[in-house]
């Protein structure tokens, strides 16, 4: 085996694995199970956040990445394994429109909300609504109890 070959897997078997990091570095990654996430996942909610944002104007993946970093706080983290196939598939089913910034070569995909998106945005926000003013309440609760 090439030396540099021998050095990569002796660093690989002494590094910690990647939650054990995550917690020695202080971050506190929400699994699928984490009651808030995961439901705020199975109920669709980074669909809607893509639509949502979608509905201010066109924008392209890594810009989508970090607005549904940036407005939940990082509690909903979302890598390019996730967002590119959601992408195609919003785009699959017509919500959605895409075209390359620079169509002569591989660019940026602009994506855009298509009307047939608006009205799924609107369906989306309308059925998710009532499950975030229930989470908003039970936070304000607990606030309420343990805060003075």
């Amino acid at each position: 085996m090439p030396r540099r070959a021998k050095e990569t897997e002796q660093a690989v078997a002494e590094a910690a694995p990647l939650d054990a990091a995550r917690a020695a570095a202080g971050a506190v990654a929400p699994s699928k199970n984490d009651p808030l996430v995961g439901e705020l996942r199975r109920r669709g909610l980074l669909p809607l956040l893509v639509l949502h944002f979608l509905g201010g104007g066109p924008s392209y993946g890594n810009q989508l990445m970090e607005r549904v970093s940036g407005v939940t706080g990082g509690l909903v983290a979302v890598n390019p394994n996730t967002m590119y196939p959601l992408l195609r598939s919003l785009e699959a089913r017509g919500l959605i429109a895409g075209e390359w910034e620079h169509p002569e070569r591989r660019s940026r995909r602009f994506y855009r909300l298509t009307e047939d998106g608006e009205a799924e945005l609107e369906r989306m926000t309308g059925e998710i609504a009532p499950y975030l003013d229930a989470v908003a309440r039970s936070v304000e609760l607990i606030r309420t109890e343990i805060l003075p």
